[in-house]
C-alpha cells in the first residue's frame, strides 16, 4: 500500500465535472470505521469452535449481521468512489489521468491480499487466488471504468443486467453431475467455474471459494448502488430530502431482496442477487442513520473513534490479517505464538469459551484502534 495523506473516499462520479465541491461526508467515514470494525472483530475469533451466532456467517442461505460486513464495505466504496472523483476532477484531473490510478491502485489491492494469504506459506500450487482485497479491486476497478465513461442510465442498466443475469445463468446453466439450478456449495454455478479454473488455489481446496469469479458479478452491482448513493449525497438536493430519499431507497431494497429470496435465496456465499439488494437495503438505513445523526444534527462525538478506523481502513486491515497471521504461522517450543497467548492469558479469563472467544477478538480490535488513534493523532492517513 502507498502511503500518503488522504482523502478517506474511493473514486466515483458521473456528472462529476460539473458537481460542485463540498465537505466530506463524516457519516460516510463513520460508516466506513463500523465496518472495518467489524470485519476485524469476526475474522479473528479466539476459539472457531465457540463463536456467538452473530459473529459467525450464515451456514448458507440465510443472514447473521457477520454476512453483511463485506457488502457493506463494497458499498461504501461505491459511495466513496464518486466523491474521490469529483474531488480530483475538480483538481484538474482527466478522465485517463482517474483511470491510470484506478489501475494502480487495483493492483496494489489485489497484490497485497495475494500476499496476505501468501504469508508463511508460499506455494505456487496451492496459493489461493481469489480474497476479500482482490475482490475489491476487481470491483474498484471495473465500477471506475463504468462511472468514468458511462452515464447513469447506463450504469442502472449494467446493474439490473447484472443481477438479472447472474440468476439466470445461477438457475438455468446446469452443472456436470448435478443438472441446472442447484444452489448447494458443490452443486451451484458458481462453484463449478472456481474449480474448473482455480482447482487448487481456492478457500475450500477443490470445492469452493466465496470470492471467486462469476460471484464477482453481482459484487459489481452492489458497488454500483453504492456509487449511485453517491451521487444522490452529491446531489443539490436538500439534506432532508436527501435523507428521505436514503430510507426510500432502503426500503425498496429490503421488500425487493426478500421477494427475490423466495425464488434466488439470500446468500452471502454467492453473493446472490437478492442478498445484493437486501444488503444495500441495509446499508442505506445504516447510512441514512449516520448521516441524520452525524452531517445533519451534528452529534460527532460518538463517532470519532469509528472515524480513526475509517479514514485508514486498508492499512488497519491488512495489519490485523498479518497480525492472525503470522501468529498462526509461527512457532515457540513446538506451539503457535496464538496457542500460547491464548492458553496463557485468555482462557484464565472465564470458564465460558465463547466469552473468552469474544474477548480475543475484542483484543484484535482494541490493538487496531491504538494504530488508528497513533495514525489519526498524526494526521496520517494511509492510501493506496
Amino acid at each position: 500500500m502507498g502511503a500518503t495523506v488522504a482523502e478517506s473516499r474511493m473514486p466515483t462520479a458521473t456528472t462529476v465535472a460539473s458537481a460542485p465541491t463540498s465537505a466530506r461526508l463524516t457519516s460516510l467515514d463513520a460508516f466506513r470505521g463500523m465496518t472495518i470494525a467489524g470485519m476485524i472483530l469476526v475474522n479473528n475469533a479466539g476459539d472457531w469452535e465457540h463463536v456467538y451466532w452473530p459473529l459467525e456467517h450464515a451456514k448458507w442461505n440465510g443472514w447473521t449481521p457477520t454476512d453483511l460486513v463485506f457488502p457493506f464495505f463494497v458499498f461504501i466504496v461505491g459511495v466513496s468512489l464518486v466523491l474521490s472523483f469529483v474531488s480530483r476532477v475538480a483538481r484538474g484531473d482527466s478522465k485517463k489521468t482517474l483511470l491510470l490510478h484506478a489501475l494502480q491502485r487495483s493492483a496494489i489491492l489485489f497484490v497485497v491480499g495475494f500476499l496476505l494469504h501468501a504469508y508463511g506459506k508460499f506455494d505456487l500450487h496451492t496459493i489461493r487466488i481469489p480474497g476479500v482485497l482482490q475482490r475489491i479491486a476487481v470491483v474498484y476497478l471495473l465500477t471506475s471504468v463504468l462511472v468514468l465513461y458511462t452515464g447513469r442510465v447506463t450504469r442502472a442498466i449494467v446493474a439490473a443486467a447484472l443481477l438479472i443475469g447472474y440468476w439466470i445463468l445461477m438457475v438455468q446453466v446446469p452443472v456436470p453431475g448435478y443438472g441446472a439450478g442447484v444452489l448447494t456449495m458443490d452443486g451451484n454455478l458458481a462453484g463449478y467455474i472456481d474449480r474448473s479454473l482455480m482447482y487448487n488455489h481456492l478457500w475450500i481446496a477443490h470445492r469452493f471459494d466465496p470470492e471467486g469469479i462469476l460471484s464477482t458479478l453481482p459484487a459489481i452491482a452492489t458497488c454500483l448502488l453504492g456509487v449511485f448513493t453517491g451521487e444522490w449525497l452529491r446531489s443539490t438536493r436538500s439534506a432532508s430530502q436527501k435523507l428521505a430519499g436514503l430510507f426510500a431507497a432502503s426500503a425498496v431494497g429490503l421488500i425487493a431482496g426478500e421477494i427475490w429470496n423466495v425464488w434466488f435465496p439470500i446468500n452471502k456465499m454467492i453473493w446472490t442477487s437478492s442478498y445484493v439488494l437486501f444488503t444495500a437495503g441495509l446499508a442505506l438505513f445504516a447510512l441514512g442513520i449516520g448521516y441524520w445523526a452525524v452531517d445533519i444534527r451534528g452529534w460527532k462525538r460518538w463517532s470519532t473513534p469509528f472515524i480513526m478506523f475509517g479514514v485508514n481502513p486498508l492499512v488497519l486491515y491488512c495489519i490485523a490479517s498479518w497480525l492472525a497471521s503470522a501468529m498462526h504461522v509461527h512457532h515457540i517450543h513446538g506451539r503457535t505464538i496464538k496457542e500460547l497467548l491464548f492458553g496463557k492469558f485468555f482462557v484464565p479469563l472465564s470458564g465460558d469459551p465463547y466469552v473468552v472467544s469474544l474477548i480475543w477478538a475484542l483484543s484484535f480490535v482494541l490493538v487496531s484502534f491504538a494504530v488508528a488513534w497513533a495514525l489519526y493523532r498524526k494526521r496520517i492517513f494511509i492510501r493506496v
